[in-house]
């Protein structure tokens, strides 16, 4: 049976639930279950702190996980990312208090106060600067106007909460992170059942980038209107009562199909609808 584990609390863990639970997994908790076992797809569940995940699948302790790839990195803990699941992006920056002056050369031998000491102690090796470490637990943003450190590396997301607290970015991300399905090694993703959680998986992302359109046009237009619509390998065209007509269904991206129902309506489509995909295998 395979053991995964999951975070047991905040956004990550409500994204992973759901994505699982769109995959056909029972993983959902009634209360605070820290085990939950889905025995038609023989896999146990393991809630964690997000932050401990990678150093129990680094250990064997557990066959999978899923956790942030800052908290992986962090972690020193020797797993393999075997997919990124597209939920939970931020970035790894450096930010210091607004109109200072302060640029990333210019904080050699500075305080600076993280909740990911190692990940940072690898940037400042590879950037040549030699700081102090302040490591904190949380709260990263306040360490700089009690006097604890002169800058922070803190993870980012909108940025709104280092505005609100009068800091700004500086230089580029250290580290672009995500949410990632982590194993002990690459040869686990073998495993046939690893193969087709992968597989579901990624048939659930791949989903959310796109849409079904689908639309009826004269026969006359179908070329200009498969431009449009490539679809995938190809649209598929259904005739109509009227053979003056056909009906065409095409996958499409979803960020563009509101600009490809503006195309396909002045070519002359017309019960032109989208809907949603909820998994996909391509």
């Amino acid at each position: 049976m395979l053991k995964m584990a999951i975070p047991n609390k905040g956004a990550l863990s409500e994204a992973a639930v759901r994505l699982l639970g769109e995959a056909g997994y029972k993983c959902s908790r009634y209360s605070r279950e820290l085990v939950v076992s889905d025995r038609e797809n023989d896999i146990d569940f393991i809630f964690l702190r997000p932050r401990d995940i990678a150093l129990y699948v680094g250990n064997g302790v557990l066959d999978l996980g899923i956790t942030g790839r800052d908290l992986q990195a962090d972690s020193g803990a020797e797993v393999s990312e075997l997919m990124p699941l597209e939920f939970g992006r931020s970035r790894f920056c450096f930010a210091v208090p607004k109109n200072s002056g302060l640029t990333v050369d210019k904080l050699d031998g500075k305080r600076i106060a993280t909740s990911y000491p190692n990940l940072l102690r690898c940037n400042l090796e590879q950037l040549g600067l030699n700081c102090r470490i302040v490591r904190l637990d949380g709260a990263v943003e306040i360490s700089i106007r009690l006097g604890v450190a002169d800058a922070i590396a803190d993870v980012v997301e909108s940025g709104g909460t280092l505005r609100e607290a009068g800091l700004e970015v500086i230089g580029e991300p250290m580290l672009h992170s995500e949410a990632v399905l982590i194993g002990r090694s690459t040869q686990i993703s073998e495993c046939a059942e690893v193969k087709k959680l992968m597989a579901r998986l990624r048939g659930i992302i791949v989903a959310g980038n796109y849409a079904m359109v689908q639309y009826d046009i004269l026969r006359s237009s179908l070329e200009a209107a498969c431009a449009i619509t490539p679809g995938i390998e190809a649209p598929t065209v259904a005739p109509l009562a009227n053979p003056d007509w056909v009906a065409v269904t095409s996958m499409v991206l979803r960020k563009e199909y509101n600009r490809i129902m503006d195309e396909l309506y002045e070519i002359g489509a017309r019960g032109i609808i989208v809907t949603d995909i909820r998994s996909s295998r391509l």
